[in-house]
């Protein structure tokens, strides 16, 4: 039998030109580098994953844009539509009325708006007024074939223009939209009429003492 020498135990092998330790970093750093391709592809992989959770939300976002515009878009409608039906409905409502205003505009000129019916006539024409019905129609304004209806036509010396001398029915509007004309009698210049003398040229003919034309 072999006897083992005491005192004497067996080392790792080590290379002959470096110590253990220099041994052993050799081998971390080689598993370093055997293991840097490998976190390399992982960071590559989350970069491409976060570009596309990236589109994604920018997709997201704009399809959400979208719908909100065209939501406010529609309740811009909805109310567009909702005003434009009341003011229909409250302008058929009040045509149905003129007739009635009519006939309490003949009995004030004819001194019969008196007693009790005075009261309903009056109460009436608050609350029409309150609804936005608005009357016009003057006597002695330009005629306007937009918001004028010529009943009766004549001749007048007294005019440049044609005017509105009578007022046989008056007009109603609600805001900007017309629910019956003034229906008017008018009259124009009489035909060859000189037109109106200027009498500003002719005080600064006289003070500077042009002579008249023959």
């Amino acid at each position: 039998m072999t006897e083992e020498t005491p005192g004497f135990e067996e080392k790792p092998d080590v290379p002959a030109d470096g110590t253990p330790e220099e041994t052993e970093a050799a081998a971390s750093a080689d598993k370093a580098e055997g293991a840097a391709p490998a976190g390399d592809a992982t960071d590559v992989a989350l970069l491409a994953r976060l570009d596309q959770a990236r589109k994604a939300l920018e997709e997201r976002t704009a399809d959400l844009q979208r719908l909100q515009a065209e939501y406010q878009n529609y309740r811009r409608r909805v109310e567009r539509d909702r005003v434009t039906v009341k003011e229909i409905a409250v302008a058929s409502l009040l045509t149905e009325l003129l007739p009635v205003l009519d006939d309490i505009g003949r009995a004030r000129d004819h001194g019969e708006l008196v007693g009790g019916f005075k009261s309903v006539a009056e109460s009436t024409e608050t609350i029409v007024a309150k609804m936005g019905l608005q009357q016009f129609g003057k006597e002695g304004e330009p005629f306007d074939p937009t918001i004028h209806e010529a009943l009766m036509h004549s001749y007048a010396p007294d005019v440049t223009e044609t005017t509105c001398v009578a007022i046989l029915q008056p007009g109603y509007r609600i805001g900007e939209r017309t629910i019956r004309p003034a229906r008017v009698a008018v009259a124009e210049p009489q035909p060859g009429a000189a037109p109106a003398k200027d009498d500003t040229k002719s005080s600064a003919d006289e003070e500077s003492g042009a002579p008249e034309e023959g």
